[in-house]
């Protein structure tokens, strides 16, 4: 029987079920769920792992819940700025797209970028001129509005502060990013990411989602990983490719390798978040350091799983558990 896996996030951050109603907490998981079916039920019928995770990401942002696509927040200037990435790990080839306004899915323009043009990423009105040429669907500003991203960000309009997703108003601190990873039954693998970015962003302003190796990246010979959290640190910290290099040249497993850089390497530099991944033996990992992460995964072996909260009584994460070097040197 050939294996394939689907594996999905909405977001990380401060994501507590006392502050979720049950209605609220519903909805969400069925937002996950519809995710899930949309991308695994493609693999089921023998597409590839890059139709799944496109088809799932851009199922997550026709989801007003999630930051990314139709859900995405409010800029400084009262619009929004998505970002979007696709990585194909059998070929290495990549789209991405930043800062592109009024396109309903950045990660099918993402994709486009990959296959119909020379590039890997465009941004702004370039972007979006690509994005007519070839057809994709363009929303007027209304379609993006949602009164409680409207709220958000009228609470910070005035100030130059920035917030990452719904921070300002509640307790669910949450790093609104989408994204997808997955394997198919031919053995590669790809990742997806997508996001609004961060509630009154100015300057132009973009995070790790549309960067590859940071905030995506899928290579057959690893691992394929889609991030969600505070840009800034994933970007310095090269967080997705770092996970395959782990894996590839120290021998540690996916889980290994993203327990070392999410629960390490980032928590040294203040970042705050988490990550999805699959191998091309179709081992799925979801791992963060923040108090939850919207989260799924599905698997040809039956595995269909959808989670939300911090397992609480879940193995606890040390230094000593993976060292990735020679304890005289201060690996662990």
């Amino acid at each position: 029987m050939s294996t394939f896996t689907l594996v999905i996030h909405g977001g990380a951050g401060t994501i507590l079920k006392e502050d979720m109603t049950e209605e609220m907490e519903a909805a969400y998981r069925q937002g996950l769920n519809d995710a899930l079916a949309t991308g695994y039920v493609l693999l089921e019928k023998g597409g590839t792992a890059v139709e799944a995770v496109l088809a799932a990401t851009m199922s997550l942002e026709d989801n007003s819940l999630f930051n990314a696509g139709k859900g995405s927040v409010f800029g400084k200037d009262g619009k929004q700025e998505m970002d979007a990435s696709i990585m194909d790990g059998k070929n290495l080839m990549a789209g991405a797209v930043a800062a592109v306004r009024n396109v309903r899915n950045p990660v099918q323009l993402a994709y486009t970028i990959m296959t119909q043009s020379q590039h890997v990423m465009l941004n702004g009105q370039g972007a979006y001129d690509f994005a007519k040429l070839n057809g994709l669907k363009i929303e007027p500003d209304e379609y993006f509005f949602s009164p409680f991203r409207y709220d958000q960000w009228k609470q910070m309009q005035d100030s130059d502060e920035t917030a990452l997703d719904h921070n300002v108003i509640i307790q669910d601190k949450k790093f609104g990013t989408v994204g997808a990873a997955a394997l198919d039954m031919y053995g590669n693998i790809a990742a997806a990411t997508s996001t609004g970015g961060m509630t009154n962003k100015q300057f132009g302003r973009v995070g790790d989602s549309p960067i590859i190796g940071a905030g995506t990246y899928a290579n057959n010979k690893t691992c394929a990983i889609s991030c969600t959290g505070h840009g800034e640190p994933f970007i310095r910290a090269v967080t997705a490719y770092d996970v395959s290099c782990l894996m590839e040249y120290k021998g540690l497993s996916l889980e290994e390798a993203m327990n070392v850089v999410v629960h390490d390497k980032l928590m040294k530099i203040d970042g705050e978040g988490g990550m999805i991944g699959v191998d091309t033996k179709g081992n799925a990992a979801m791992v963060f350091n923040s108090e939850g992460m919207y989260r799924g995964v599905r698997k040809s072996d039956g595995k269909n799983e959808i989670a939300i909260y911090k397992h609480r009584l879940a193995h606890v994460w040390t230094r000593e558990t993976y060292c990735i070097g020679p304890r005289s040197l201060g690996c662990c």
